[in-house]
């Protein structure tokens, strides 16, 4: 059977974190294609100051237009409402049904995955791929995963990712400082960020 990466988040902006962590999933996992999905309305953030929808879409088509293995879908900004990864899973399922589905998501979020909505079916559609900081100590997590569901231990797995030290809230932070962003994230996205103006602190401002 042919396997799917599922890369989703909020992208705002996407930088090389992403992609090493998409690209390493690929390579160990043996993944056909990894589909960056960006979030529309992300139930579990807090910000209302995330950037507009074609923005961030734009960005990541940008970012992964020179790997034949990525491709982007806008699934999730199409959607009307919170984006509840279950129902992105659904619609996989029947877009790709050869395929296994393979989440890829960063640790923090993985260590949260049993308080989303309808867990017990997003294991059954998916495996996921926690990606770590080199250093992370998931035992404990893994520990706590095969002793309350031992039946869900085979579908978790983690890898280290050094570039995740890059974080997208870090990159807006210095952006709205006047700090360089420069080789943090692919050089079309800084170009298009710069473009646009975006996460300066007049734009801020605005939004706020």
């Amino acid at each position: 059977m042919k396997r799917l990466g599922i890369m989703g988040g909020t992208f705002d902006p996407i930088h090389y974190g992403h992609l090493v962590a998409a690209e390493m999933a690929r390579a160990e996992f043996s993944l056909n294609k990894v589909l960056f999905i960006p979030s529309g309305t992300p139930p579990h953030k807090e910000r209302s100051d995330i950037t507009a929808a074609e923005l961030r879409f734009e960005m990541v088509e940008r970012a992964i237009q020179d790997n034949p293995a990525f491709e982007i879908s806008a699934l999730e900004l199409r959607r009307i409402g919170p984006s509840y990864t279950v129902d992105t899973l659904r619609v996989l399922r029947r877009t790709w049904p050869e395929h296994e589905l393979y989440f890829i998501t960063g640790s923090d979020a993985l260590r949260q995955i049993f308080s989303w909505r309808e867990v017990e079916e997003i294991l059954m559609m998916t495996k996921f791929i926690g990606a770590a900081r080199p250093g992370f100590d998931a035992r404990d997590f893994l520990l706590q995963v095969q002793k309350e569901r031992p039946e869900t231990q085979e579908r978790i797995h983690y890898i280290e990712v050094p570039a995740l030290a890059i974080s997208s809230t870090d990159i807006r932070a210095r952006v709205k400082r006047g700090q360089p962003i420069r080789y943090l994230l692919p050089e079309p996205v800084r170009l298009y960020i710069q473009q646009h103006g975006l996460y300066t602190a007049q734009v801020m401002s605005d939004k706020s």
